[in-house]
């Protein structure tokens, strides 16, 4: 799915289920932060910030000139998924291409939200008390949903809050011109052309109206955001009218949701994770989705449950997520999370959906504090911390800006040789030591 403009335009990436924007476009929150947003009526004229030659100037103006004919050799495939000639011809023929999207497509980061400040938009009062109403205004469909497919209500409604402010964020776009142009100009061709043909199924087929089918201007529509794919694969009929509508449907709206989660591996009774606390002796190199291990073993290294409690179900697995280090709270992540974050691959939109959700069914705050004096690196200071890095003789892969496993693992390796807890936090302080080559 797709996470609607919020702030008057923070979008997200959902890899798993056919969502709108790759990981390069997202800083660690999941956003495309403020710099990424376009109020220009028409494309700015230059080239992309990623380097990528279809994104240069000369070759959008190309691409734009060939709209027509890429739009025709997209017919087949349409043909191929039981579109008639006479459906495909009146869908397009009046498509021309948009863009403005290209300068969303390939804007450049110039800065990034803090963990903390990312929750603090999606999880607070407001948020908290809009959901509970829209709980309470569904409850017979929640509970239809929870009977059919296994799903907790308050995540559903918690993915309904954080994509569209439940629904009042959904965007306007056409999304059949918006997936058109991404499929005919610009780098991510190969993914949007299926976005394309998808949505041309989706009015063939009537499920959908034109003037409805609008949304982000990556091709997400709907309360919690389906693209076109995700759309095929997970909208269900719940009302029994003949027709999909995650639109205007509440019983389709929230049987697609949970149908999506549940397709997605959803544990019926679980939870997502827990905060805990993190020693600061800690192995830090335990931390990370690729070391999982039972909850009973992560409390032999020393991590507890925040607040005291005990584990309900010490024997489940769980992964360790420290974002903020070992200066904020630590949390040991279910397969619930992960499946969360098959709707989009953020580790922060997935804590904030988690976060959420207990929230919506009676749940306080973090307890620890988040390490809110912390300035948060760019992504050209992440660069040069990468570069610095690998001057250092540490192992970062291809420096590009994003803090990825083997930047996390080098950034540990420093703090090890420097003296400091190896927590792979990239703080304003290590770039400063790097800098001075201690």
């Amino acid at each position: 799915m797709f996470l609607a403009p919020i702030l008057a335009g923070l979008v997200a990436f959902s890899a798993g289920c056919g969502a709108a924007l790759a990981a390069d476009d997202r800083d660690e929150t999941g956003t495309i932060p403020v710099s990424a947003r376009s109020d220009r009526p028409s494309w700015s004229g230059e080239d992309g910030a990623s380097g990528n030659p279809l994104m240069t100037a000369a070759a959008i103006r190309a691409a734009a000139a060939n709209f027509p004919a890429c739009i025709e050799k997209m017919w087949p495939l349409a043909a191929r998924r039981g579109v008639s000639r006479a459906s495909f011809e009146r869908l397009t023929a009046h498509l021309a291409p948009d863009l403005r999207i290209m300068d969303l497509l390939d804007s450049q980061p110039e800065f990034t939200k803090a963990v903390w400040d990312y929750l603090d938009i999606l999880v607070n009062d407001n948020r908290i008390a809009k959901g509970r109403a829209v709980l309470a205004k569904y409850d017979r469909l929640f509970d239809e949903a929870e009977r059919t497919y296994g799903v907790d209500r308050y995540t559903i409604a918690a993915i309904w809050g954080v994509e569209t402010d439940y629904g009042a964020l959904a965007g306007n776009k056409p999304v059949l011109r918006s997936t058109a142009t991404l499929a005919c100009i610009g780098r991510r061709q190969r993914y949007f052309k299926d976005e394309f043909i998808a949505a041309v199924e989706i009015l063939h087929r009537g499920d959908v109206k034109p003037d409805k089918l609008v949304g982000s201007w990556a091709g997400a529509f709907g309360p919690t955001q389906f693209m076109p794919t995700a759309f095929k694969r997970y909208a269900v009929d719940a009302d029994h009218d003949g027709h999909r509508d995650v639109i205007d449907s509440m019983p389709d709206l929230i049987a697609s949701t949970a149908n999506n989660l549940k397709k997605a591996g959803w544990q019926t009774g679980e939870t997502w994770g827990y905060e805990v606390v993190v020693p600061a002796n800690l192995d830090f190199r335990l931390a990370g989705r690729d070391h999982a291990m039972s909850i009973r073993d992560w409390e032999r290294h020393g991590i507890a449950r925040a607040g005291g409690q005990a584990f309900p179900r010490p024997d489940d697995r769980a992964f360790l997520l420290v974002p903020a280090g070992v200066q904020g709270p630590g949390f040991l992540m279910l397969d619930n999370f992960k499946v969360i974050m098959r709707y989009n691959p953020a580790e922060a939109y997935a804590l904030a959906i988690g976060h959420l959700a207990d929230r919506l069914r009676g749940g306080g705050p973090f307890v620890q504090d988040w390490p809110r004096y912390e300035r948060v690196l760019s992504r050209a200071e992440r660069l040069e911390l990468q570069q610095l890095l690998e001057r250092h003789g540490f192992d970062v892969g291809e420096p590009d800006g994003r803090m990825g496993p083997r930047t996390r693992d080098a950034l540990r390796d420093f703090q090890i040789r420097i003296g400091r807890v190896p927590d792979g936090f990239a703080s304003a302080g290590m770039l400063e030591r790097l800098r001075g080559g201690r």
